[in-house]
């Protein structure tokens, strides 16, 4: 099996400037999209202040507590039991088990962030 290739980014020193602003104001789709979601998540990090980590937590938080489902039948959302076909069944089943463990983290996590004297977020590098 070849790896991918791996590519070193660097930040200008706008870039730096501008990073905490894109970590504490996440576009939309940074929250709702998981691809996006977990690059944010790989640098919030930097952010140096505890209540503006967790208030991007709380944006993820509330879009994944609002009810979904990948698949319907008319206004009635399936479960995956309603699967005959093992595929489809086994992708509801994976994304319903990550979602809710996403869920368990998020709620974990905020209630670290937020204890009275929870250690400062450290300050370092920004590497992922």
């Amino acid at each position: 099996m070849i790896a991918a290739p791996r590519h070193m980014l660097s930040l200008t020193s706008a870039g730096r400037a501008e990073l905490p602003r894109r970590l504490r104001e996440p576009g939309e789709l940074f929250i709702t999209d998981e691809n996006r979601w977990f690059a944010l998540l790989a640098f919030l990090r930097h952010l140096e202040s505890h209540t503006e980590q967790a208030a991007v937590l709380r944006r993820r938080l509330g879009f994944l507590a609002q009810p979904a489902s990948f698949f319907w039948d008319g206004d009635r959302p399936l479960r995956a039991a309603d699967f005959d076909d093992p595929f489809r069944r086994g992708l509801f089943t994976i994304a319903t088990a990550t979602t809710r463990t996403e869920l368990r983290w998020l709620r974990d996590t905020l209630a670290d962030l937020e204890a009275p004297g929870a250690p400062k977020p450290a300050a370092g590098d920004v590497t992922a």
